[in-house]
């Protein structure tokens, strides 16, 4: 018995096989030039298109490849609920392929050149903000994201966050397209020029900036204690590598998530070890708590720990979808038994707020402490730094994908999150990557998934009121692809009615003689 025809054309296996090609532009392949011509192949099979559905479909296909390799290492978590998420969120590329096709499909005339390098970007990074959504899973590989390691490209996110380095990007994919099929010099030209504005934007904004000026700066620690055999090793690792900073000159030590799982406002005896360490190394210690609270709930705490006890806690509000909590549980709770779902939910804190250390010379020293999944979720960085944080810590676990590329993309958002504020980044690990970046993205160190020790690195602290154009405006870049995504589907709609709007044919008059 022969396959359905829809499942017989080659196209769109070549759609999904295209929709993988962009993923090599994360770590850990990063070939982060490739993304500025990646996405031609699977945006050319969509152009290709007999009709407007079928380039839907392939631009469905081309997502689903992508969020499959993108996220593969997801399979420990979610199992085959890996396969039905690559096939709910690539079905919002199909948006993607209509306006290809629709724009391009035909030899491209200048004007609609110039929609499509406007359309498409706007098209994309709608659907990369739809499924940035926290309760749909959290913006991971954003096409942005790619660019991590170049701090000049990440100028474009100092105005727009990572939509404008994801718009930009796609706008140079577009452009190469109409470059490779446009048959008319004026239209050949349009796209020159607008490859070049891509490439040259980010390295002119960043070059456009004034220089952060030298001044206060900060001495952190983090400790990654490595692969432990469980809870209470893990914490006598964490113990000793602290132990041996004494003397150092520090202001903040930062342990990563889950670094204990005991509730330290129930566990004297590992406060009071703690403590101890505090006052060794004299200066305070950023704890990650896993932990069973006093109402019978786990919940995941940074938890600021100093000579005279915890001085706070910051509960975190974002959880990780099946890792943390399985949504809809009544309905999905059968994945827990085919995969390493979360067998019971956390409890989310009510909401976000800084943490105040205090220097080694007695100055505040406000930051914001975010804990694994929310350093991926450009809003809560940007409102950190809105609150007054003078820079930005993350607390991070991410031991169940060691051997996998999620580790390296997770690390590499903090050049993204110092880029978008302002603020010096640091994010402490348990197993790796520990990572400090500085006010502009550049990277200063780093701990890789085999180490493990302490990663000591003196920040330069943002100035209070040194604030990005992307802190000032927000997420302008989303919200403006999507009023012109809507603009450009309600046109089409229009378009398509436009023949039942023609005017009656008028009837031969009748004469009275």
């Amino acid at each position: 018995m022969r396959p359905p025809a829809s499942l017989r054309q080659p196209a769109r296996y070549a759609s999904v096989l295209a929709g993988a090609l962009p993923v090599l532009t994360f770590p850990a392949a990063g070939l982060a030039w490739l993304a500025w011509v990646a996405l031609v192949p699977g945006l050319e099979l969509m152009r290709r298109a007999a009709t407007g559905r079928e380039a839907a479909v392939r631009g469905w296909w081309f997502g689903a490849g992508f969020i499959l390799t993108a996220m593969y290492w997801l399979v420990p978590s979610i199992g085959p609920g890996l396969l039905a998420l690559a096939v709910v969120f690539g079905a919002l590329q199909g948006a993607v392929g209509l306006a290809v096709h629709r724009l391009l499909h035909q030899p491209a005339t200048p004007g609609r050149a110039a929609l499509a390098l406007l359309v498409v970007p706007s098209v994309w990074v709608s659907t990369e903000f739809v499924r940035s959504w926290h309760a749909l899973g959290g913006p991971w590989a954003l096409l942005g994201a790619s660019q991590w390691q170049h701090p000049a490209v990440l100028g474009l996110a100092s105005v727009g966050g990572a939509w404008l380095v994801s718009a930009a990007v796609v706008a140079a994919n577009v452009g190469v397209l109409i470059l490779l099929t446009g048959r008319r010099l004026p239209v050949r030209l349009l796209a020159v020029s607008a490859v070049t504005a891509t490439l040259l934007a980010g390295p002119l904004l960043f070059a456009a900036q004034r220089a952060p000026a030298p001044g206060d700066t900060a001495t952190v620690a983090l400790v990654q204690p490595g692969q432990t055999a469980g809870p209470e090793e893990r914490l006598a690792t964490g113990e000793r590598i602290t132990a041996e900073l004494a003397g150092r000159p520090l202001d903040l030590v930062v342990w990563g998530e889950s670094s204990t799982t005991e509730d330290l406002d129930r566990s004297p005896a590992t406060l009071a070890r703690l403590r101890q360490l505090t006052v060794a190394t004299d200066a305070p210690l950023l704890v990650g708590e896993d932990a069973r609270k006093a109402d019978g709930k786990i919940s995941k705490d940074a938890v600021l720990v100093t000579p005279d006890g915890v001085a706070e806690r910051y509960r975190k509000i974002r959880l990780v979808p099946f890792g943390e909590y399985v949504p809809l549980r009544p309905v999905l709770g059968w994945l827990t038994g085919v995969s390493k779902a979360a067998g019971e939910n956390r409890a989310p804190g009510a909401a976000f707020h800084l943490l105040h250390g205090t220097d080694r010379a007695g100055r505040p020293l406000p930051f914001g402490a975010l804990v694994c999944f929310e350093s991926t979720f450009p809003d809560m960085s940007r409102v950190a730094a809105a609150d007054g944080a003078r820079m930005l810590v993350f607390q991070s676990s991410t031991s169940t994908f060691q051997s996998s590329w999620a580790p390296q993309q997770h690390a590499s958002l903090g050049a993204l999150r110092a880029a978008e504020t302002g603020r010096p980044v640091v994010q402490a690990a348990l197993t790796g990557e520990s990572v400090a970046y500085d006010r502009q993205g550049r990277r200063l160190a780093a701990l890789g998934t085999d180490d493990s020790g302490a990663l000591t690195v003196t920040l330069p602290l943002a100035a209070p009121g040194a604030d990005t154009w992307y802190l000032r405006l927000g997420d302008w870049v989303p919200y403006t692809a999507a009023a012109v995504t809507l603009a450009a589907a309600v046109g089409e709609l229009r378009r398509r009615r436009a023949p039942e709007r023609r005017p009656a044919e008028r009837q031969p008059e009748v004469s009275s003689r």
